[in-house]
């Protein structure tokens, strides 16, 4: 047992225990000839590793520290060839989350009377070895999320394989027409593995298959109509692929289905809904985000399928479809982007009151008020009715209604009147109420939502000082109060905690006075840490909910969108990338020295602090913010000249300090060279290219004395609108080095990767 145990590296030393509890799962079937060992026998336990020979199964899967959640086993290769050598009789073999973070082992050619192999989450690399295929036994195959690379093997033979899991890798290329070799197949998955290509018509021959995941790749073309002979399917997701073309009409012969996902594709033409209503166990349908028409008539099955799932979103629809009448136990209802119009249906509010989780109605033309019967939805998680044209006041029981409630987005409408009262023990994570006409004070129980990560009430007509209560919600990353009526002294942070996960702040186009809040700088510790590469976007962890009406669980995870103005641009984005750190300031009346403590945020990406009274120089410490790509100090009364230490900020893509008392030379190096006259007219006294004035021999002037700062307080500059953009763009970068060709030659794979999209538009 000893030099078994050495043989596996282990993270932690009492992970020993661990190992110990796998071996008393691991079946043994030893012939009569070799009785099993007595743990008080020291000689049995130096045989134990000789005697594994003789295993038939053999599971070390999922085997993690609670705490850190990594897995406790480490096989690198020896101690993998070591430990494994004389298996090779083994029939059953899971390793799933065991730490090999190398190439398949080669060893495991030897593993021909394999059944089963589980090597998922195994840190595995580069390319899985065709001769696993032609093992004459195998049935089941799991290599999922590694970091296998190549393209899927020529099948050439007949395989046993029932379950075939290749999810979350980086293969390329096709799947091969020969896939049809695989006729037992039951499960295969390959979702999120950068295939391509067109799916080869060959695989409707899989007569056996069952469950159907390619979803999140890159195949293009007409989804083939040979799919509808696989009559056992009972789950079909494509999701978030190029498929171009109808949706074939041989679905409608998938009488087993009961999850069909076609949404974000480019599929195109008018649908008729019948061929959907015809699959009784059909509980599962999404159609969102392509280019179809969908025709639904009205009336037409009184006893339509009960679906759980049903999105519908930019599918062209009209009205409400009658058969929503007849649902029993629909969870999630997306109708967003559609040309809906009327006032919201009072029957809509009587359906599913236990079971409703989603209701996503944005982005039609829905008018009238919204009824307090909305608050029937016990059960109700995530409310959008954004982008419409509803009006009157906000019903009073949304702060309160709903024990699950995390997601409440009503921006873009004319909504008017206070803001509810938000009760103790509140689930939101998110509250986007910007673009409406609510007036009034922001309520102090949004202090009541300790979940809460996102607040944006930007362009109301809110009247009210910094909110500085909501400096406890220890999770709150986005706050946007732009566009209001807030006013006076930003004072001082009752604690060093304060709005200490805060990633975007935007105050601007309010009435701020004072210095700036340089104690509330110095608590913005998340801003602190810089991390150029990351493609994460801001989403919440995986959130289990548990339903109060039935004391059932859903998940929830979703991201974080907003209006942001970076780089001189304003544009809605649609997902935020988690590393994204911005401070909008400006447009205020904010006074005093910019405060050196800024130097110290040094994963900001973009800092607007124009259109103040700002006095006093540029500070030197800007140039600490190495991550920084957007620096807007225009319209404000800085004096002394640009700090040499700026030619420093290699990323920087948007400069603009017009408008000021600036003097000296502009630094001829790096990027303050490369920006148009614009970013520094205004002041009189700034020389060097650029500008057409040249520069003589003197030095910058050193910044004013106190009492000339003193003097030059309380002079107002008229704002400058910010620009905003329609069309797709070079979108925000952050951290992540991303070439100007690659997005403009490819702007659809770079809206997609990106999930951004420009003001007003969708993306799609």
């Amino acid at each position: 047992m000893a030099s078994f145990l050495s043989s596996i590296m282990l993270k932690k030393p009492s992970a020993c225990l661990l190992i110990l509890a796998c071996f008393l799962s691991i079946t043994l079937r030893f012939s009569s000839s070799h009785p099993l060992c007595h743990a008080h026998e020291r000689s049995s336990l130096l045989q134990f590793k000789a005697r594994l020979s003789h295993l038939s199964s053999l599971d070390l899967s999922y085997n993690f520290d609670s705490d850190s959640g990594e897995s406790l086993l480490e096989l690198k290769t020896p101690d993998f060839n070591s430990l494994f050598q004389n298996l090779t009789g083994l029939e059953e073999l899971s390793l799933s989350h065991v730490n090999i973070s190398s190439t398949v082992p080669s060893l495991l050619a030897n593993f021909s009377s394999l059944t089963s192999l589980s090597l998922s989450g195994c840190g595995l690399k580069g390319k899985l070895p065709v001769e696993i295929f032609q093992w004459p036994n195998l049935q089941i195959l799991k290599v999922g999320f590694n970091d296998l690379t190549g393209e899927l093997p020529h099948f050439n033979q007949s395989s046993a394989l029932e379950v075939l899991r290749l999810e979350a890798n980086s293969f390329s290329g096709e799947i091969h027409t020969s896939i049809e070799k695989l006729d037992s197949l039951i499960e295969l998955y390959a979702y999120s593995c950068d295939l391509s290509g067109a799916i080869p018509f060959s695989i409707g021959n899989l007569k056996q298959l069952k469950y159907l995941y390619l979803f999140e790749n890159n195949f293009s073309g007409p989804i083939p109509s040979s799919l509808g002979n696989l009559t056992q399917l009972i789950k079909l997701e494509l999701s978030s692929n190029y498929f171009s073309g109808p949706i074939p009409f041989s679905f409608s012969k998938l009488i087993n289905l009961n999850t069909l996902f076609l949404d974000d594709n480019d599929l195109n033409g008018t649908v008729d809904f019948d061929m959907f209503l015809r699959l009784k166990n059909l509980t599962s349908l999404t159609l969102s985000d392509n280019n179809l028409s969908i025709l639904i008539r009205p009336g037409v099955d009184k006893t339509p399928p009960q679906y759980m799932t049903l999105k519908l979103s930019f599918c062209n629809l009209s009205v409400f479809p009658d058969f929503l009448r007849h649902q029993e136990r629909m969870g999630n209802l997306q109708l967003r982007g559609n040309h809906i119009g009327g006032p919201i249906p009072e029957w809509l509010m009587n359906i599913c009151r236990k079971t409703l989780f989603h209701l996503n109605l944005a982005e039609n033309y829905l008018t009238g008020e919204v009824s307090p019967a909305i608050c029937n939805f016990s059960s109700l998680g995530v409310l959008r009715l954004f982008k419409n044209k509803l009006v009157g006041e906000l019903p009073s029981c949304l702060g309160n209604f709903s024990d699950s409630l995390a997601l409440l987005e009503l921006a873009d409408n004319s909504f008017s009147g206070s803001i509810p009262v938000f009760a103790k023990g509140s689930q939101l994570r998110m509250i986007n109420l910007g673009h409406n006409q609510l007036q009034g004070k922001l309520p102090r129980s949004l202090a009541n939502c300790k979940m809460l990560g996102f607040l944006t009430v930007e362009n109301n007509q809110l009247n009210d000082g910094f909110p500085y209560w909501l400096g406890s919600l220890p999770e709150l990353r986005i706050l946007v109060l732009r566009s209001n009526n807030f006013q006076g002294v930003v004072e001082e942070p009752q604690t060093d905690l304060d709005f200490v996960a805060l990633r975007i702040i935007d105050v601007s186009y309010n009435k701020f006075t004072g210095k700036l809040p340089s104690a509330y700088i110095q608590n913005w510790k998340t801003m602190r840490n810089s991390s150029v590469g990351s493609l994460s976007y801001m989403r919440t962890k995986r959130y289990q909910q548990r339903l109060p009406s039935d004391g059932s669980t859903r998940f929830l995870t979703y991201g974080f969108s907003t209006t942001i103005t970076i780089k001189g641009v304003t544009r809605y984005y649609d997902v935020i990338n988690e590393e994204l750190c911005i401070i909008d300031l400006s447009n205020n009346n904010f006074g005093g020295q910019i405060p050196e403590v800024i130097g110290e945020l040094k994963g900001l990406h973009a800092l607007d602090l124009s259109n103040n009274n700002l006095t006093g120089g540029i500070p030197s410490a800007l140039a600490n913010l190495k991550a920084l790509e957007s620096l807007d100090l225009s319209q404000n009364n800085l004096t002394g000249g640009i700090p040499q230490e700026l030619t420093q900020l290699n990323f920087l893509q948007y400069f603009n300090v017009s408008h000021n008392r600036l003097a000296g030379p502009i630094p001829p190096a790096n990027q303050l060279e490369t920006f148009g006259s614009s970013s520094y007219e205004g002041n009189m006294g700034l020389c060097g290219i650029p500008l057409p004035n040249k520069c003589g021999n003197s030095e910058p002037p050193l910044p004013p004395s106190q009492e000339e700062r003193e003097d030059s307080w309380g002079s107002v500059f008229e704002f400058g609108w910010k620009v905003v953009v329609i069309g797709y763009g070079c979108g925000f970068v952050v951290g992540v080095i991303i070439g100007h060709v690659v997005i403009t030659r490819n702007s659809r794979w770079f809206a997609k990767f990106f999930r951004v999209k420009n003001l007003y538009v969708r993306r799609k």
